[in-house]
């Protein structure tokens, strides 16, 4: 999009960029200097409390893909896709007992890759790794694609300029931070995002009703409204599966679960689920009123913006550019913190180093994270695919670890044969049917192949886990 299409002129988006990267880069600084040693920066003292712990469980989970991915799900499957994306929720709702079990067993823990080796293995751990880093970095390409997309779109700046300026400023105060900053900034974001929500939400309503909504889809697009269409049906499963894939494996979410208070970690999950829940339904609403609108969607993926922006104007373009650089920052600070530690913790202390002291993690975590910025940066400079496509690539390998994960928290006799089973066969499967049939089923048939293995293998497993050994985690 150039200069004369935007809605936003380009200094404008240059100011409001400099203004919030300030503000996250200068609250970075203030949080860090209390970080002394690796766990502090890591976990940030595993003292948050349940405020801290809502707030930036809904906010890391509203991600820029929520504000940009569920209207270009509602443009394309229509009133099942809107719905299919706000099931992701039920990742952090389910993740919520979990949460308090993972801190019981692993009171000294770090990391979700210190659960596999200690449980499964080092094959297992392995290839958990592999999954696992490949999905965090697929999530960080798609995040920073956004950010990119949304001041193009905007305000005419270089796609490749915006790009690189949200993720500099992301890697900078999370670096110097580590996770307290991550869920401060968390929290201040989250309340922007949902005042921002539901102010545009309003504003929609008012220049057009839903009766004028759903008589524009009925006679322009009628395939939206139907009930029983069969991809947008299928994306609602997979969706579903795909949301709770992302949480339960993810290091971002463990690491929150190491981190909350112990006690508070079942609560914050439960709560930052249903913050969560609404947001990628009022998002979606607002690309079903496109049509009605007469906005011109030149990409399915800009629908959110290009809609508020019509509707608000200036003022609109400016909303919706602090809620997704908002959104944005929240998960992608979230996303370096948790795989920078993955990689601290797992490879260097685990392998490499094991004797390295804390000042030392602290710092190789910091070196990762910048290594992490660099990494994203130069793949995200040639746009790759649309948001979907990069994201829901990674479907079958996340949908592959569901099972290893509940079984091995929860039954003695899951064993590594399952797991590693599991993961290769799912994934496996579930690629195969990503490019032969679609994203829509991708992580269903993934999570339904690793399913039938990994109960199969618990239930003819004579071995019984002694649980003491996820103690062994610090």
């Amino acid at each position: 999009m150039n200069e004369n299409a935007a809605i936003l002129p380009p200094m404008v988006g240059w100011i409001l960029l400099a203004l919030f990267s300030a503000l996250w880069i200068g609250l970075g600084i203030y949080w860090g200097r209390r970080n002394k040693n690796f766990e502090d920066h890591a976990l940030a003292g595993r003292n948050i409390g349940l405020a801290l712990g809502s707030a930036t469980a809904a906010a890391t989970w509203i991600t820029s893909n929520t504000t940009m991915l569920a209207p270009q799900f509602a443009l394309q499957l229509g009133i099942w896709g809107m719905l299919a994306y706000s099931t992701a929720s039920f990742g952090l709702l389910l993740f919520a007992p979990m949460a308090g079990r993972i801190r019981a067993l692993m009171p000294h823990g770090y990391t979700s890759g210190d659960f596999f080796r200690l449980r499964y293995g080092r094959p297992a751990w392995a290839i958990f790794m592999l999954f696992t880093l490949f999905y965090s970095l697929t999530w960080l390409v798609s995040m920073a694609m956004a950010g990119g997309i949304l001041l193009n779109a905007l305000s005419g700046i270089p796609y490749a300029w915006g790009m690189t300026v949200i993720l500099t400023v992301c890697v900078l105060y999370t670096m110097r931070g580590g996770l307290a900053a991550v869920i401060g900034t968390d929290f201040i974001q989250s309340l922007i995002i949902i005042v921002g929500i539901v102010i545009v939400g309003f504003a929609v309503l008012s220049n057009v009703s839903i009766g004028e909504i759903h008589a524009n889809l009925e006679a322009d697009r009628p395939a939206l409204l139907d009930v029983l269409f069969p991809a947008a049906i299928m994306a609602i499963f997979n969706n579903l599966l795909f949301g709770l894939g992302e949480v339960f494996h993810n290091n971002v979410w463990w690491s929150r679960a190491f981190a909350f208070r112990e006690g508070l970690g079942g609560k914050a999950f439960a709560l930052g689920g249903l913050i969560w829940f609404p947001i990628p339904i009022a998002a979606g609403f607002i690309a079903l009123a496109s049509g009605a609108l007469d906005v011109s969607v030149p990409a399915a993926d800009m629908v959110g913006p290009l809609v508020v922006a019509n509707v608000l104007g200036e003022v609109g373009a400016i909303a919706i550019f602090i809620i997704v650089f908002c959104s944005l920052a929240s998960s992608i600070d979230s996303l370096l913190a948790a795989t920078s530690d993955l990689l601290t913790e797992d490879v260097y202390r685990r392998v490499f180093r094991p004797a390295a002291t804390p000042a030392r993690l602290k710092a190789v975590a910091q070196y990762v994270t910048l290594g992490l910025g660099v990494f994203t940066w130069a793949v995200c400079l040639p746009r790759i695919g649309t948001l979907a496509s990069v994201l829901f690539f990674a479907g079958p390998l996340v949908g592959s670890m569901i099972w290893p994960i509940v079984t091995g928290l929860y039954w003695r006799n899951a064993n590594s044969v399952g797991a590693v089973g599991g993961m290769l066969l799912g994934a496996g499967v579930g690629l195969v049917c990503y490019f032969a049939i679609g994203w829509y089923v991708a992580s269903l048939i993934a999570t339904a192949v690793s399913m039938i293995w990994v109960l199969a293998c618990a239930r003819l497993s004579k071995t019984r886990f002694d649980w003491a050994q996820l103690g062994e985690s610090g």
